[in-house]
Order: C-alpha cells, then structure tokens, then sequence
C-alpha cells in the first residue's frame, strides 16, 4: 500500500492516520500553508509550522493546534514527520512523510526563487514527490523579482507625478507582503483594504517587520489617496468599493499577467507578472532535485507537465485534487467593501 493515499477527503497517511491539507473535516490534519483551499476549518486537531499559526487561527479561529519549527521531526503512529521550506507564502512548508525507510514530500505550493520573506525552498530527496504545477507551462518564466519590484516602482512614481492613486491588487496573504516590500523604498503612504489590513495586523502582532499602512474605512477622505498607493484584494476588483477612488490606475500584481492579454480582459491599467508559485523552470528544477522516482501533480497545468515529464524520462501521474483557488476574501467577510 502506497505511503500516501488520495481519498475524497484528501491525501491520507495510513500508517500515522493523519491526512495532509484535507479539504473535509478530519481527526488530525498536517498543513502546508494557510491559504484557504490547503487549510479549511472543521477537523479535530492540525500540526504546522509555528509562523502559519496566527495566521490559521486569523482564517480557521479557535481549533487544537500543534507547531513545529522547519526541520523538526515528530512521530504520528510511528510516522516520522517534517516541515521544510516551500517559499510560497510566510509559513509555507513541504510535508515529508517518512515510513520503514521510504520517504515522501508533499509539497503544497511553492516558489523556488527567494522573496526575502516566506523562507528559502528547500529540495527534500525523496522517493515520491507530490507537486503543484499552476504555472506548467514553458510560456510562464518569471523576470527577477527586483526587476519586478523596479516595473512596480517606476509605475507607482509616474501615477505619482501625474497626481493618481495606484491601485495594486492582491491576495492579502502572501502577495500583499511582497507588494509592500516593493513600495517601501518609494512611498509611505499606503493604504490597504480591510481584508490586507486584517492579516497585515496578524503578522505584526507576531513578530513579523512590515512597512507602515493605514487601513481605507468609510470616514477615509478621498482627497487623501492623491498620488498615494492602495493596495487591495482580488474581491475588491470591479465592486462598489473602488468607487471611492476617482483618479486612479490599477494594476494587477499575479503570475497571469505573463500573458498580455489577461491585463486587457481584466481591464487593468498595468500588470505585473509577481507568482508565489514556481514558473516553468522552477518547477523542472524541483521536481528533479529531489531525486524522486515517481512524481504525482495536483492542480494546475496538470496534463502538460506531466506528460512533459514522462517525455524526458521521470514517471509522472495526474491526481485530482480540490487545491488551486486561492483566493478567500469575499465581499460578505469585509464590512468595509460595500461602503
């Protein structure tokens, strides 16, 4: 029997009966990172890395949690089990699952360029490697991050000059973190939605060092957001709580951008192709170093890189999972969106 299962509930370790980022309530639940299609409420107890706690108990509220540092090992019926590095989001980890000498990783999401923020992506040798593949295509090849960060800056500075706010959209955990760490070297005048400013307090309140923000209610004046910068989830984009900006230039901060024509269907000012997800590249190199024989993908461009792995000679399958939609702010969960 395989070490790791896929059940209609999620992957499942038999051996140390617990599963890894289930997607039903559960007895014992390891997660990789806090976003919302990985960490869903209802189960019995969860285990993760000590810096997505705060931010599980922000989106799940009160369970029984358990922390470990990376490189920690615990034993679950006997099941050695570790958290390593995965550069997604802060917090983010790979799962290895070690049993009578066989070794597998799953890797929830994960980037293998280094932010500065969410750790640096560790290959784990491996004999099975479960792995994302959202951008697993050879079109997705992301430019430098500080080239990105310098598109983000010059952008902010022209709207600037021109007396526009600009308008940057992002997931509140993870991509948001990244944005502000583009704007400090420009601009301390940045505004956030509720959704942002709910999850920039969390991290705060934990320890983590970010840059200034205030938080846009409905007594914000609108002369204040001249020639300053708001940055706002995805949820935002297009409802009534933009009205409040009049002159102003959005751009959107995600690895679709790489495609031109995905900023014109969004009807965007400017796109930035800024992924917390492994490009291309990124996903052939980690896949290979972790040395593993077989290799299972979970969502994204499933079918092409795994048959492009299979080409190249790595025994690759498709297993069908309930991860990729990352994005968990609703209008309904900001008092502050409708105003």
């Amino acid at each position: 029997m395989a070490l790791i299962s896929f059940t209609d509930k999620g992957m499942y370790c038999e051996a140390g009966q617990f599963y890894i980022d289930p997607w039903q309530p559960v007895n014992k639940a390891v997660i990789t990172h806090a976003h919302s299609d990985h960490a869903r409420p209802g189960s019995q107890s969860y285990l993760c890395h000590r810096d997505t706690l705060p931010l599980l108990k922000l989106r799940l509220g009160p369970y029984n949690y358990q922390t470990v540092e990376w490189n920690e090992p615990v034993y679950l019926n006997e099941v050695k089990v570790s958290l390593h590095p995965a550069g997604h989001i802060i917090g983010s980890s790979q799962i290895r699952v070690e049993h009578k000498g066989e070794v597998w990783v799953v890797s929830g999401d994960y980037k293998t360029e280094p932010d500065g923020i969410s750790g640096v992506f560790e290959p784990i040798p491996c004999h099975t490697f479960i792995s994302e593949s959202t951008f697993g295509l050879p079109i997705y090849n992301w430019k430098p991050q500080h080239e990105i960060y310098h598109d983000i800056q010059n952008w902010v500075r022209s709207n600037e000059v021109a007396g526009k706010t600009s308008v940057l959209i992002g997931y509140s955990l993870g991509k948001a973190q990244r944005i502000l760490q583009a704007l400090e070297e420009v601009t301390g005048n940045i505004y956030v939605h509720g959704a942002i400013w709910n999850v920039h307090e969390t991290l705060l309140q934990a320890g983590f060092k970010l840059p200034a923000v205030q938080r846009i209610t409905p007594e914000t004046p609108k002369e204040a957001f001249k020639s300053s910068v708001v940055i706002a989830p995805p949820s935002a984009d297009g409802s009534a709580w933009m009205r409040r900006f009049t002159n102003h230039s959005t751009g959107i901060c995600s690895g679709w951008m790489q495609v031109r024509g995905n900023q014109r269907r969004r009807n965007a000012d400017a796109g930035f192709a800024l992924s917390d997800h492994a490009d291309w590249q990124g996903l052939l190199q980690a896949v290979k170093a972790t040395g593993a024989q077989k290799i299972y993908i979970t969502h994204g461009f499933q079918s092409v890189f795994s048959r492009y792995l299979n080409e190249i000679g790595i025994d690759a399958s498709e297993v069908k999972t309930e991860f990729g939609n990352e994005e968990e702010e609703t209008q309904s969960q900001d008092p502050t969106i409708e105003q």
